[in-house]
């Protein structure tokens, strides 16, 4: 978890994730931040992420991006 959480913070170094109950609802996370964190999640845990998994929902906390992560393939 703490991965996912470092990973946003490069990402979006100007937003407090830890604080957000919903990454997307909040406006922390746009489509592009989404593909661009998708591309690092694949990266760093050696997945392939499903094009129809690509949706909001699995990006609005980091327990639902960790559950992505787990539904392809990879180890957290």
């Amino acid at each position: 978890m703490n991965d996912i959480l470092a990973m946003l913070a490069e990402l979006k170094p100007e937003f407090n994730f830890e604080e957000s109950s919903d990454f997307v609802m909040d406006g922390l996370l746009d489509s592009f931040d989404i593909i661009s964190l998708t591309s690092m999640l694949e990266e760093k845990y050696n997945i392939t992420v499903d094009g129809l998994d690509i949706v909001p929902e699995n990006f609005c906390s980091v327990e639902a991006i960790a559950g992505l992560v787990k539904k392809s393939g990879g180890n957290i």
